[in-house]
């Protein structure tokens, strides 16, 4: 049930349908970059929440750590506070597409981990975009955390009690 030769050699529009080539869809036909991979595993989410670099936007955390696979790639996490499957999905949605509209600009070979906030539900998504770029300059600029860096008060130093006031047996 192909179309004649003469509807095939005429040119894309005289073709039917099912004939013509598939055309890409959605953000990866504009900036053609493949698509990063996404997290699976709870171990590398868990890797990433106490191992990685963090930065909090009014609509997401994000959290930047080197990655083991060498490549690009992203996770998102939504709790129940952010409401039900619809809006869980709408912010993983906003989320995925920012991701994907600045797949160049992520760095190689880290992962990224995105735990969604309340005020995603009310974004739209350049706005979203526009956290995100903000984000990782910022992350990437920041100390990596570890022992050389404090966070918050250093512990108070005891002072020397003095001779007599130990308790004697």
């Amino acid at each position: 049930s192909h179309a004649p030769l003469e509807a095939r050699l005429v040119g894309y529009a005289a073709c039917p349908p099912s004939l013509r080539p598939p055309k890409q869809k959605g953000l990866l036909a504009m900036n053609k970059q493949p698509k990063p991979l996404t997290l699976t595993l709870n171990k590398e989410f868990r890797h990433a929440y106490y191992q990685g670099k963090s930065c909090a936007t009014p609509y997401f955390i994000l959290y930047l750590v080197r990655g083991r696979t060498g490549m690009r790639r992203y996770g998102i996490t939504t709790s129940k506070k952010l409401g039900g499957a619809v809006q869980r999905n709408r912010a993983r949605r906003l989320l995925r597409t920012a991701v994907w509209a600045l797949a160049d600009e992520l760095p190689p070979g880290k992962d990224l981990v995105f735990v969604a906030r309340e005020r995603i539900l009310s974004a739209k998504s350049p706005e979203v975009a526009a956290a995100l770029r903000s984000a990782l300059q910022r992350v990437q600029r920041e100390p990596a955390p570890g022992p050389s860096r404090r966070r918050g008060k250093p512990p108070a130093k005891k002072a020397a009690a003095p001779a007599g006031s130990g308790k004697e047996a």
